[in-house]
């Protein structure tokens, strides 16, 4: 084989395995609206909410069956034994011949009309159950996305976090080249270049650590939004720069009372526990309803001696039932039912003051990250002139060793708390929205 013919199997192979990394692992960058779009599609945390609707849109069907009539059928055969005829003094026996073949078959049919509002409020509680279970599958969608929100930014703030480690690893690599040519030349001591490359080596290992954290991070976001692991998440970095609303307290608080999946569940609560108060009430009211059917029997077992034929009749009518037992038993099921209803109430009551407090706590915390982002702003550009004097004076031989790690780790301190700063204020404004019920 001629070294032309491998030379291009070379650069053949060569081209095919970066062909395949590039198939492997791949780049995309999502946005937070995007990321919330695919959650809704592909989370299989959302998947058992989803079916809780299901299940409880059936469960309405069910109630409202209880208006249809109820219809009942019967067929049996039997054997009929030969009757014995006893004198009242129980002496005399004697035998009397039955027919041996017995049927009887009947259907009947009712229509319940007035059950003291049983069947109304228990359609009305299923239809609530069914809002319940919408709430709880928004309250769930909320909590996945306020997950990926804090996915998103620390994926964000991780990145951010090796850019600069990135940027101080090639800064403290060149002030350890310039340390070195000055120790070959015996203008610094030995310890200075050991003290420079232990803060390279330790950078270096941070540097592996947030890598590390971003893979696991992108694992988790990619897992949860039904994507490959293969592809690598991008955060869109106009995120930063997007102008995020200040709104009064008040707006803040109003939106959660009107919005909150929460808040709202509990106001179901409360008209569930009503319903379920109307039942109980229920069972003191007559019931009523219609009924008719027909019966087949044989043979005729009322005469004697027994006929052996069939007797086919029909009927309809009219029935009222009352459980008198009803006036001294429900008595404890209403009391306890008002207990339920006062105890949802103050559920409810509790749940939106912890509310309010949450939100202007929260919006508190949205307010001091902007203070704070204007600070670590400021730092970082203090920051920046000082390493750049010291650094200046450290060249001119005016400053000590110690006084450039200083300078570096001041620098690097205040970028990091930086990034922090900026992540905050965005996680801040969507913690609001998910204590809001608006995410």
């Amino acid at each position: 084989m001629s070294k032309f013919t491998l030379f291009i199997m070379a650069c053949c192979t060569s081209l095919c395995s970066v062909g395949v990394h590039a198939q492997e692992v791949s780049g995309r960058v999502i946005s937070i609206n995007e990321m919330f779009s695919l959650a809704d599609q592909n989370s299989k945390s959302l998947r058992p909410s989803v079916t809780g609707v299901n299940e409880a849109r059936e469960g309405v069907k069910v109630a409202r069956s209880a208006r249809l009539p109820e219809i009942e059928a019967s067929l049996s055969f039997s054997y009929l034994g030969d009757a014995c005829i006893i004198d009242r003094d129980l002496s005399g026996g004697m035998n009397a011949p039955m027919p041996h073949f017995g049927n009887n078959f009947a259907i009947e049919a009712t229509q319940a009309i007035y059950a003291g509002g049983a069947i109304s409020s228990g359609i009305e509680l299923a239809k609530l159950q069914e809002e319940i279970a919408k709430l709880d599958l928004e309250n769930s969608r909320d909590k996945v996305r306020f997950m990926l929100v804090g996915y998103y930014l620390d994926l964000f703030k991780q990145k951010n976090m090796l850019r600069v480690y990135r940027q101080n690893i090639e800064q403290t690599k060149q002030v350890l080249r310039d340390i070195r040519a000055k120790g070959s030349e015996g203008i610094v001591l030995k310890n200075d270049i050991t003290r420079y490359e232990l803060l390279l080596a330790n950078l270096e290992l941070t540097h592996t650590q947030i890598q590390n954290s971003i893979t696991i991070v992108n694992n988790n976001l990619t897992t949860t939004l039904g994507l490959s692991n293969t592809i690598t998440l991008e955060p869109d970095t106009t995120i930063l720069a997007a102008t995020l609303p200040v709104e009064d307290k008040e707006n803040w608080t109003n939106a959660a009372f009107a919005h909150s999946p929460s808040l709202k569940q509990l106001s179901l609560a409360v008209q569930m526990s009503r319903y379920q108060d109307k039942i109980v009430k229920s069972e003191r009211l007559p019931k009523i309803g219609l009924f008719a059917g027909n019966k087949f029997d044989g043979p005729i077992v009322i005469e004697v001696p027994p006929i052996n034929k069939n007797l086919n009749y029909w009927y309809v009518g009219v029935g009222v039932k009352y459980n008198i037992a009803s006036l001294y038993k429900t008595n404890k099921s209403i009391n306890r039912s008002k207990f339920t209803i006062q105890r949802t109430m103050e559920q409810y009551d509790d749940a939106r003051e912890q509310t309010e407090l949450a939100v202007k706590a929260e919006h508190i915390k949205y307010l001091e990250s902007y203070v704070e982002l204007t600070t670590q702003q400021k730092s970082v550009e203090l920051a920046n002139q000082n390493y750049s004097v010291v650094s200046n004076r450290y060249k001119n031989d005016m400053a000590l060793i110690t006084d450039m790690l200083d300078a570096s780790n001041s620098k690097l301190s205040a970028e990091l708390l930086l990034v922090n700063a900026q992540i905050n204020t965005v996680f801040n404004y969507y913690k609001l929205l998910y204590i809001s019920g608006t995410l």
